[in-house]
């Protein structure tokens, strides 16, 4: 849309479900979070998955949401020639200053319809994180929460993991 003059180029929304949806203002400890998130699965993935960083990827014609991390299946064009979808996608991550009740309520249940097999949320006011996998009947099945994290497994890379013991401190 921004590419037709629709919207501003610099717009911060996303297209839920035919809903173009304002994006929450990016604070301090927001950018932080993204910003170890990104580093430390760089340096976990290397060539075997593609990170993006708040960029977008398309579910259906109608749904094209923008999250703050996306773990790919790796592709030698990066997604050149067609956009990324649910069924590239390994992990979705959402980094929750001031929307944390959105990512539960309204993203966790799209993302099980579209097939994300895992999805987790980074809730910073709360200092928790969030782990929602098992897909089963377009919903997941297995829902934790845990306020210190510690090394982690990642999705579809056997024998990969990501120790995130230091993600929800100063």
């Amino acid at each position: 849309m921004a590419e037709v003059g629709l919207l501003a180029p610099d717009a911060r929304v996303e297209l839920i479900e035919g809903e173009i949806i304002d994006m929450a203002p990016i604070g301090i400890h927001h950018t932080s979070v993204v910003d170890r998130l990104t580093k430390w699965l760089i340096s976990a993935v290397a060539d075997e998955a593609i990170v993006r960083v708040q960029g977008s990827f398309r579910l259906s014609g109608f749904t094209e949401p923008q999250p703050d991390v996306i773990l790919l299946e790796p592709r030698e064009d990066f997604y050149w020639s067609r956009f990324a979808t649910g069924d590239d996608t390994l992990l979705v991550i959402e980094v929750s200053d001031s929307t944390f009740r959105y990512d539960r309520r309204i993203k966790a249940p799209l993302y099980a319809r579209y097939g994300i097999p895992e999805y987790w949320i980074v809730e910073i006011e709360g200092a928790r994180l969030h782990f929602l996998r098992g897909l089963a009947d377009g919903r997941y099945t297995d829902v934790s929460v845990v306020s210190t994290p510690g090394i982690t497994a990642i999705p579809g890379l056997d024998g990969k993991s990501i120790d995130l013991s230091k993600l929800l401190t100063p």
